[in-house]
């Protein structure tokens, strides 16, 4: 069983960690000092995330998804970095850390300044045509949906909930209009991993690579309820690598790391970068 500390005890974090080459895995709980919510802390509501089947399978959801999303997105794109993420990219300049693998979609590790990161669940910034594979930005879509939806966004912006995959809490969305691939008029969706949906096997395969060429694998700020992240906690683990998972409240992994942390990511984060930055 893991030591399990209730502080940000850096100096038992920096037994596991010093000397040793990080990978860095984080979900939702990272970004929550920037505003964006969690789907699983231990104050966030209950969430039941659109899944793929829904989104192609019924034009209803997908009308919904992109009436609410049409608003949401720009919540998330207006989103900046806090210091956890800042303090991620300084980790990774200073050599500490050899990259990151985020189940989040925000693109908050990038805007921070992180060069390596696999961001696997995708982006909101891109969309996809599910016929013939083309993308486009989101903010290309944003403006032909303005076009066929004038003012709807603009008369939803105040006091709106927006989840972590960009989805704002909008009720009525009967009379939003839906728009298609410009291209061959095949469906658009988000170039995000939706649940019942796959990582992509070479995004997943470029992921376990980056943690068999680390030492330490650190979670920081995930439940590890999907599979998606908890398999590279597992297969740290069966290759020895230790494990550090910093987090408010238990994990599906706490069972496997050699250290588990209940605290917030920006404070232990930064309080790592400093002590190495310091004693370069």
């Amino acid at each position: 069983m893991p030591e399990v500390l209730t502080v940000s005890p850096v100096d038992r974090v920096l037994e596991v960690v010093a000397g040793r080459r990080l990978t860095v895995l984080t979900g939702a709980g990272l970004s929550t000092d920037s505003g964006i919510p969690d789907y699983r802390g231990p104050s966030s509501p209950p969430r039941n995330p659109m899944t793929y089947q829904q989104f192609v399978g019924d034009p209803v959801f997908r009308q919904r998804y992109w009436a609410r999303n049409h608003v949401g997105w720009r919540r998330m794109d207006a989103a900046r970095p806090n210091p956890g993420h800042r303090a991620l990219a300084r980790l990774e300049r200073a050599g500490i850390v050899n990259g990151v693998i985020t189940q989040n979609v925000d693109l908050l590790h990038t805007k921070a300044g992180s060069r390596r990161v696999i961001d696997l669940h995708g982006t909101y910034a891109r969309v996809r045509c599910l016929n013939c594979e083309s993308l486009i930005s989101r903010m290309t879509l944003a403006e032909r949906l303005e076009d066929a939806n004038p003012g709807f966004a603009e008369s939803l912006t105040d006091g709106l909930e927006v989840a972590p995959d960009a989805d704002a809490v909008v009720t009525d969305t009967a009379h939003f209009r839906m728009i298609d691939c410009a291209h061959c008029g095949g469906m658009l969706k988000p170039d995000i991993v939706y649940f019942g949906e796959n990582v992509p096997k070479d995004r997943v395969a470029e992921a376990y690579a980056l943690v068999d060429d680390s030492e330490v694998l650190l979670a920081a700020g995930s439940s590890l309820t999907v599979m998606s992240g908890l398999r590279f906690v597992r297969h740290a683990a069966k290759t020895s690598h230790p494990v550090v998972i910093v987090n408010r409240g238990r994990t599906r992994g706490d069972d496997l790391a050699d250290l588990t942390v209940d605290a917030g990511c920006s404070e232990l984060l930064t309080a790592l970068a400093d002590h190495f930055t310091a004693t370069q």
